[in-house]
């Protein structure tokens, strides 16, 4: 593709915790060029913050490349959650934080109190800045002023459009994902927006996808910015776009996000962190979620090689065991994890690490009632053994897989292809084949009675009716 190609393509920003990447999409929805980095945190004031002049110096570098090789015409932003920025007459007013960072005991108890009951934001309580009002609440406790001052809160994805053509706005998607700050059922910022005295500092929403403004390169080229998205909601988006509407999204990264609309929202149980998400279009989702990626790279010692399915199945007939849990949040948060059973060799290790992601991901479709089809979008797609796995422990759903790893930015693509009038993509998910593997179901049930004991003997009840 050439500058002077009649229907130019579009430069995704698909920006992760720990990865960030540039994916650029022709009009006929190919990826033609990409490129990858890694965000720098570092430490400012007490406190673990991005260094968003090193990201944003990054991004726009790329860009100029990009218009001048593939004759990019538009950006759009793909966006991790739980990280915002608060500006002051046209500057940060604050380094934006890593959500991995939990306030202090005493700051904590009084911020706690402060935020909304669950039926009003279908947000459960989490730590760290999880929930991003509260990461918001901890910065007024730390300075007071800093609020006060503040004129304008943006979520992460709208913040970079902010930066290259300087229009503030907010968004449905990147609000509704358990911030704190949204009330799904009214549609409307939540009471702690109201009761902080935060909605005058909330620009007005757009619509994700919808152009906002140019950037101009160096070349006085103009770049259409769009609206950027919440990342999971993003790949929820992809696959409604492309007729698959009635499915289990199983979206995979740092997080898994295991989204289904068909789950009503009164089976949410907060202490499983389990949420309602909202669509790029207000329609509330329920939800469930776990930092599997970030478990597995913590649990299998960070392990990078592809693994064999011997290596599985000494592991089952060894009975080694990851328990919960490696990260925080998650459907069995508030107990360290751990190794149960003989000592893994380092392949039976990050073995280990896999079903548990599996079995964890397994449990979390049962609580999200998922009875249909489930389509695996994202990282864990690489792995192939997690398909199989997963379509092995439930043979009564169809289990699918992406032909991409990609869905947040191709639904990022797909969001801004609209507003030109062009809807490239079409479904290239494939059946995953159920591995066999002999004592995989007696495995999860062993994997269910150890996690669960270690949560308390009600907890095992509740999951134990819930699976019937």
């Amino acid at each position: 593709m050439t500058a002077a190609h009649s229907a130019p393509g579009i430069a995704v920003f698909d920006l992760g915790k720990t990865n960030s990447k540039l994916l650029v999409f022709s009009a006929e929805g190919k990826i033609i060029a990409e490129a990858r980095t890694r965000p720098l945190w570092r430490q400012d004031d007490g406190l673990r913050v991005l260094d968003d002049a090193h990201l944003l110096d990054w991004m726009q570098a790329q860009l100029e490349a990009v218009v001048e090789s593939h004759g990019v015409s538009g950006v759009m932003f793909s966006g991790h959650g739980c990280t915002f920025a608060l500006i002051r007459d046209g500057q940060l007013a604050a380094p934006i934080l890593d959500y991995e960072q939990e306030p202090p005991a005493d700051v904590a108890a009084r911020i706690d109190a402060l935020v909304p009951d669950f039926p009003d934001t279908f947000s459960p309580k989490l730590p760290l800045g999880l929930n991003y009002g509260r990461h918001i609440l901890w910065l007024k406790d730390r300075d007071p002023s800093l609020l006060e001052s503040t004129d304008t809160i943006l979520a992460y994805p709208q913040f970079w459009p902010w930066r290259l053509c300087g229009r503030a706005i907010s968004e449905v998607s990147y609000l509704g994902c358990h911030s704190h700050l949204w009330a799904p059922l009214a549609d409307d910022y939540s009471s702690l927006v109201d009761t902080q005295g935060w909605r005058a500092k909330m620009p007005g929403m757009v619509r994700a996808g919808d152009a906002l403004g140019t950037w101009r390169t160096k070349t006085s080229r103009d770049v259409t910015v769009y609206n950027g998205v919440h990342d999971s909601n993003a790949a929820l988006y992809y696959y409604r776009s492309i007729g698959l509407s009635d499915v289990t999204l199983v979206s995979t990264g740092t997080w898994v996000i295991i989204f289904n609309s068909a789950c009503p929202l009164d089976a949410l149980d907060p202490e499983r962190d389990m949420l309602a998400n909202v669509t790029v279009d207000h329609q509330p989702t329920a939800t469930i979620r776990f930092m599997g990626g970030r478990e597995y790279e913590i649990a299998s010692g960070g392990w990078t090689k592809s693994l064999a399915l011997d290596a599985v199945v000494s592991v089952i007939t060894r009975g080694i065991f990851a328990v919960p849990s490696f990260a925080a949040g998650g459907p069995m948060s508030g107990t360290d994890g751990g190794f149960v059973g003989p000592v893994p060799t380092d392949e039976e290790r990050a073995a280990a690490a896999l079903l548990y992601v599996t079995l964890m991901t397994d449990l979390s479709l049962d609580l999200i009632r998922s009875t249909n089809d489930i389509v695996i979008d994202g990282g864990l797609v690489k792995t192939g053994l997690f398909a199989g796995l997963l379509a092995a422990l439930r043979p009564g759903q169809v289990v699918l897989t992406s032909a991409n790893p990609e869905g947040s930015a191709y639904g990022a693509a797909a969001l801004a292809f609209e507003q030109v009038g062009l809807s490239p993509f079409a479904s290239e998910c494939r059946p995953a084949e159920p591995l066999v593997v002999e004592g995989l179901t007696a495995y999860r049930d062993r994997w269910i009675a150890l996690a669960e004991s270690r949560r308390g003997e009600n907890s095992a009840r509740t999951y134990r009716e819930v699976r019937g």
